[in-house]
């Protein structure tokens, strides 16, 4: 039991006090777990880490829950996750309140118009900093400029997701192809349909479930599936509103995949919001208890290997195409163009906190306002 307790308070913690994006929760969880703590090794928290990757979802949750589990069995791979995503679920449920109230208002549009820059810019860096991990090689770099490419011939961006994997993990393991039966890659074929659905608390917990299901790669990859599901496919959101929510996914702590929290209440309200959480977060505790077990055959198999390569590449490629649209909503004018581009000099240059930035970023916003 007293392991129990000291996994929640540890992830309680990291729950109000974790800023930075996944990255810095994995370095935040590392200095408590395995120098403070002692709880892993080097090598056993390498291996989770490599296991998170192999699985769809937030990286920086799945850890904790991962950590939890090793720690203090089911109970804490329930108590981790839940004490890692709850704090965040609730501050961005009162931001999202505050928005809906006063996001209309001029002086909110001023902040947001200050936010919004910065956040290109810290996906900009994201995109930088993960391209020279995952472009090991030219034919790396081709799927994902294919798959950037195909994104804007409107291409389903999942089929596009697992194409690139699979098409990798074929060409890196040509021979050993003798047994597998190619008709198994026609069903990723297609491109996304366009409809207009009316809203329902039912299609957004499950438009929410299928993406925490097949979501590989950074949070910041969960742009392309937002814009494809709620901007092009139902028509629920704007691209002004699916900006405001990954900032407010951004610049509370926790994991950037409580976005869909703000998007399930400015959506449904209050039960919009929980069913939407429940929604993105619930596979991620599957899929850790499953995978959790096969840790050791998963680290040492090279197709699955050669397919996160390509899931990888092919996620850098979605990122990409979403920034370049979602840059024509954002950088409106030379303020925030310079608002991007200072941010984005900051972080690769001085590795400035990401929330300092987008504090800076609001206080722009509010400068200009009063300016004009």
């Amino acid at each position: 039991m007293s392991d129990l307790i000291n996994v929640a308070k540890l992830f309680l913690k990291l729950g109000f006090t974790a800023f930075g994006g996944p990255a810095a929760h994995i370095s935040i969880m590392h200095d408590e777990v395995v120098i403070r703590r002692k709880w892993l090794t080097d090598e056993e928290f390498l291996d989770l880490l490599g296991a998170t990757n192999l699985i769809p979802g937030p990286n920086s949750t799945e850890m904790a829950i991962h950590i939890g589990y090793l720690r203090a069995g089911w109970l804490g791979l329930i108590a981790a996750g839940l004490c890692f995503i709850l704090p965040a679920t609730l501050i961005v449920l009162g931001l999202s309140w505050l928005y809906v109230q006063y996001g209309t208002t001029p002086q909110a549009e001023w902040l947001l118009y200050g936010i919004k820059p910065v956040v290109i810019a810290i996906i900009a860096q994201a995109l930088w900093m993960l391209g020279s991990k995952a472009f090991k090689s030219k034919l790396l770099m081709f799927v994902g400029i294919v798959v950037f490419v195909l994104y804007f011939l409107g291409l389903n961006e999942i089929a596009l997701l697992f194409a690139g994997g699979l098409i990798l993990m074929f060409i890196s393991n040509f021979r050993r192809l003798r047994d597998v039966n190619p008709i198994l890659l026609l069903p990723l074929g297609g491109a996304a349909l366009t409809q207009t659905i009316p809203f329902s608390l039912s299609t957004l917990f499950l438009t929410f479930l299928k993406i925490g299901s097949v979501l590989y790669g950074s949070g910041y990859v969960l742009l392309a599936f937002l814009r494809n599901d709620f901007v092009l496919r139902l028509g629920w959101l704007t691209d002004q509103q699916l900006i405001d929510a990954i900032a407010i996914g951004q610049v509370t702590p926790g994991p950037v995949f409580t976005a869909a929290t703000f998007i399930g209440y400015i959506l449904g309200g209050t039960s919009g919001a929980l069913l939407a959480t429940l929604g993105i977060f619930l596979p991620s505790f599957i899929f850790v208890a499953i995978s959790n077990p096969l840790i050791p055959k998963i680290r040492s198999s090279t197709w699955l290997s050669s397919l996160l390569d390509g899931v990888n590449a092919s996620s850098l490629g979605l990122m990409a195409a979403v920034t370049v649209q979602l840059s024509f909503s954002s950088l409106t004018d030379i303020p925030t163009m310079l608002i991007a581009v200072v941010s984005l000099i900051l972080l690769l240059c001085y590795k400035v906190n990401t929330t300092w930035l987008i504090a800076g970023g609001a206080l722009v916003g509010l400068i200009i306002s009063m300016l004009r």
